[in-house]
C-alpha cells in the first residue's frame, strides 16, 4: 500500500509543470489570435482612447509574463474570464456544456470498452481459425473508418430510413433516461467503433501472449475448466496493456466530441468551441480548450491509478 501511495505522490508531482505547461501554451496560442478583444466588445468605430481604456481595465496594457501569472491566479479561483457581449462567465457557460460531454464521452468509453472485449477476446479464443480472421478483418475496418463519416452514415441508414433514433438534439435524463439514451446512442456509437476495434488488436494480442504462458498450459492439465483458467486468470493479466492504451484513447474520444457534436447537435463542449470561433470570442475559446486539455490529463491520472492497482509487479514494488 506504502509503494501504491509513494507512486502516486510522483504521478501528482509530474502532474504540476505539465499542467503548468499545458496552461501556458494555451495561453500564449491565444495571444496570437488575429481578434483584438477591446474592437470585439466596442465595435470597430471604436476611438483610440476608448481602446486603450479597455485594455487598461481589463490589464491587456501590462506585460506577457504578467499577464499570465494574473491568468494563472484567477484560474486557480476558478476564474476563466468573460465572454464578450453579452458578459457571462466562461466557467458558467463550461458548467452548461461539460456534463453532455462527459456522458458523451462515458458512453463512447462503455461502447468501445464492449466492441474491444468481444473481437479482442473472440479472436484470441480462435487464434488462426476463422473468427480470428473475421474479428481481425472487423477490426482493421472500423479503424480505418473516419468517427465523422460513421456518424453519417448512422444518421441516414438508422435516423432517416429507419427512424430508430434521432437525428440530432439531446433530451436530459431527468427529463427522460430513454430518451437520453436514444439521442446520445448514435454519436456514442460513432465514437466507440474506431477506438473498439483499435482496442480489439491491442486485447488480443495480450491475450494471446498470456494465453502461451506456461501456467495456463499447467492449469488446465490439472483439470481447471478452460473458461476458469480464462477468466480468473488470463484476462485479468492481459487487460493491463489495454487498459494503459484506453487512456490514451479517451484523449481521442474527447477530441472527437467536437465534430460529433457539431453533427449531432449537442450541446456540449465541441459546440461551445465552435461558438466561440464564430462569434470570436477569445476567452470562451481558451476556457473551453483549457477545460479539455486539463481533463484529459485527469482522465490519464485515473488511468494511472487503475493500471497500479490492475498490475500486482507494481503494487509489490518490484
Amino acid at each position: 500500500m506504502l509503494t501504491v501511495l509513494g507512486m502516486l505522490a510522483k504521478r501528482l508531482l509530474t502532474l504540476i509543470p505539465l499542467v503548468l505547461g499545458i496552461t501556458l501554451f494555451v495561453f500564449v496560442v491565444m495571444q496570437f489570435s488575429p481578434v483584438d478583444p477591446a474592437l470585439s466588445v466596442l465595435g470597430d468605430q471604436a476611438s483610440a482612447a476608448q481602446v486603450a481604456a479597455f485594455e487598461q481595465a481589463n490589464g491587456l496594457d501590462r506585460s506577457l509574463p504578467v499577464r499570465y501569472l494574473a491568468f494563472l491566479g484567477d484560474l486557480v479561483q476558478g476564474d476563466l474570464g468573460m465572454t464578450f457581449p453579452p458578459s457571462v462567465p466562461v466557467s458558467s457557460k463550461i458548467a452548461e456544456a461539460l456534463p453532455l460531454t462527459i456522458q458523451l464521452t462515458l458512453l463512447g468509453v462503455a461502447g468501445a470498452l464492449v466492441i474491444g472485449l468481444a473481437l479482442g477476446i473472440t479472436a484470441a479464443l480462435h487464434r488462426d481459425r476463422w473468427p480470428d480472421q473475421v474479428m481481425r478483418f472487423s477490426s482493421m475496418a472500423g479503424i480505418s473508418v473516419p468517427s465523422f463519416w460513421l456518424a453519417l452514415l448512422l444518421i441516414q441508414e438508422l435516423a432517416v430510413r429507419r427512424s430508430v433514433f434521432p437525428s440530432g438534439g439531446y433530451v436530459n435524463p431527468a427529463d427522460s433516461v430513454s430518451g437520453w439514451l436514444s439521442s446520445l446512442a448514435l454519436p456514442a456509437i460513432a465514437l466507440a467503433v474506431p477506438v473498439g476495434c483499435s482496442l480489439a488488436r491491442i486485447v488480443r494480442t495480450s491475450m494471446v501472449e498470456e494465453l502461451d504462458r506456461d501456467y495456463v498450459r499447467t492449469a488446465i492439465g490439472a483439470g481447471l475448466p478452460p473458461y476458469v483458467v480464462v477468466g480468473r486468470n488470463v484476462l485479468r493479466n492481459a487487460l493491463v496493456n489495454p487498459l494503459t492504451v484506453l487512456g490514451l484513447r479517451i484523449g481521442y474520444l474527447i477530441g472527437g466530441t467536437v465534430i460529433i457534436e457539431a453533427i449531432f447537435s449537442l450541446p456540449g463542449m465541441g459546440t461551445l468551441i465552435m461558438t466561440a470561433v464564430r462569434q470570436n470570442d477569445t476567452a470562451l475559446a481558451q476556457g473551453t480548450v483549457l477545460t479539455i486539455a486539463l481533463g484529459f490529463v485527469v482522465v490519464n491520472l485515473l488511468v494511472d491509478v487503475l493500471y497500479l492497482f490492475a498490475n500486482p509487479r507494481l503494487r509489490g514494488g518490484h
